[in-house]
């Protein structure tokens, strides 16, 4: 096969390629046995009639264009490696020429863009203290207060934002009792926002044993279509109040925490200390890493071809889903809660899918730049890792992913690497 490559602008171009005679006389003779199954003519069972009464019945169009499906793939992929072009989606296909004798293919391509790196090497980030204060633990000591603290009933006194109230509850919408409206023992917490706004507002500064009328208005956003906007009374019985009651910093508070190694308040703020400093360098290393990542990204000069950046887009789209189904949760019903499109969703991560593009690129630049490889043992060590932090078989993981897309992930981070270690 012989192909020729014109670039025209924006990574995209036309890959010409004509198909040697012999395979495409060949992929013709293939087109005519596999039409010739269904062929029926008067005389012969169906598909046993001879080849070239069969051919003369399907006509050459037929066949033509049967073989030039079948080795368009082919034509493509020699046209490839010919040119020596990267494509980064599904071609186009047109047809240039097509007859018994020649075949000359047309594929409109998009192809990974040049890559003109600007500084990468010897780049300043300014530090951030990462210093532990007094303030910083005692902070994490009133988490550990909150997590243990205990509900108690509140024998007198109104309920106030941070109570724990256990209601009975009913809504109305014209004096008619709405679906999902109703409620009975059911405990709330004031101040969490998991009711419609407004709601726990009005029940503070309720009392046991006090009923209300709680004239609420649903939001123009709610889920449910007949409710959007519309006014409603809440007819409230509160039952009880409970408080939250922080138990004292002290050593005894100490042994709540259940942990063996500490047993006193001094030697849990040291703990406290010692892992604010230990996540607080991971961040900072990360905050700095991803600078740097970012400013040499803005430092290349790159047009990203606007298919790029819509796979991308997919790519983030499938992910977000995803996250959503591990919650228990699909599209249709965030997208009903929230009021939120696909098309929301994919503007919302435009910006991030560019980014995302743009970055892939210029690491995937800078690797070829420095001449960075990756060796065999690497992929083996990166394979065990993911097997380590999946709990998941060795041989599965080899089965699950790749070794082209563990080595492409090596090689991203040792291109970050570089960036890093050089960085003045």
């Amino acid at each position: 096969m012989k192909s020729t490559w014109v670039l025209n602008e924006k990574s995209t171009g036309v890959l010409t390629v004509e198909v040697d005679e012999k395979a495409w006389k060949k992929a013709q003779d293939k087109a005519v046995d596999k039409l010739v199954a269904d062929v029926e003519i008067q005389g012969f069972r169906k598909g046993q009639a001879p080849k070239e009464l069969a051919r003369k019945q399907l006509g050459d169009s037929k066949i033509l264009m049967e073989a030039m499906n079948a080795i368009a793939n082919e034509a493509f992929a020699a046209g490839i490696v010919e040119t020596k072009i990267e494509p980064v989606a599904t071609p186009e296909l047109d047809i240039k020429e097509m007859t018994t004798d020649a075949l000359t293919l047309l594929f409109n391509v998009t192809i990974k863009p040049e890559v003109e790196l600007g500084e990468y090497k010897g780049l300043t980030v300014e530090p951030e203290d990462i210093t532990v204060t007094d303030d910083d633990i005692n902070e994490e000591l009133a988490k550990l207060q909150e997590e243990q603290a205990e509900l108690v009933v509140k024998e007198e006194g109104e309920a106030v934002n941070g109570d724990t109230v256990v209601i009975d509850f009913e809504g109305f919408k014209d004096d008619v009792a709405f679906e999902g409206g109703k409620g009975e023992n059911y405990t709330l917490e004031l101040g969490s926002n998991s009711f419609i706004p407004g709601f726990e507002e009005a029940v503070v500064g309720m009392k046991s044993g006090e009923e209300k009328d709680l004239d609420i208005t649903f939001p123009e956003n709610y889920h449910v279509e007949e409710l959007k906007g519309q006014p409603v009374v809440f007819k409230v019985k509160l039952h009880e109040v409970k408080e939250r009651v922080l138990p004292e910093l002290n050593d005894d508070f100490v042994e709540l925490l259940d942990d063996e190694k500490i047993t006193t308040l001094d030697e849990l703020k040291d703990s406290i200390k010692h892992n604010l400093e230990h996540k607080r360098e991971h961040q900072e290393e990360d905050r700095v890493t991803d600078i740097l990542i970012t400013t040499v990204s803005d430092n290349a000069k790159i047009d990203v071809p606007e298919v790029m950046i819509q796979e991308e887009l997919n790519q983030m789209f499938n992910e977000f889903t995803q996250r959503l189904a591990q919650q228990g949760m699909n599209f249709e019903m965030y997208s009903q809660i929230l009021g939120q499109t696909e098309e929301n969703v994919k503007e919302q991560m435009q910006e991030d899918a560019v980014k995302r593009v743009r970055t892939r690129l210029t690491l995937e630049k800078i690797a070829e730049v420095e001449g960075l490889k990756v060796e065999e043992e690497e992929i083996e060590k990166e394979f065990a890792n993911i097997s380590e932090i999946y709990g998941i078989e060795l041989d599965q993981v080899k089965q699950l992913v790749s070794i082209d897309a563990v080595g492409y992930d090596v090689l991203l981070r040792k291109a970050i690497e570089l960036v890093q270690n050089t960085r003045a």
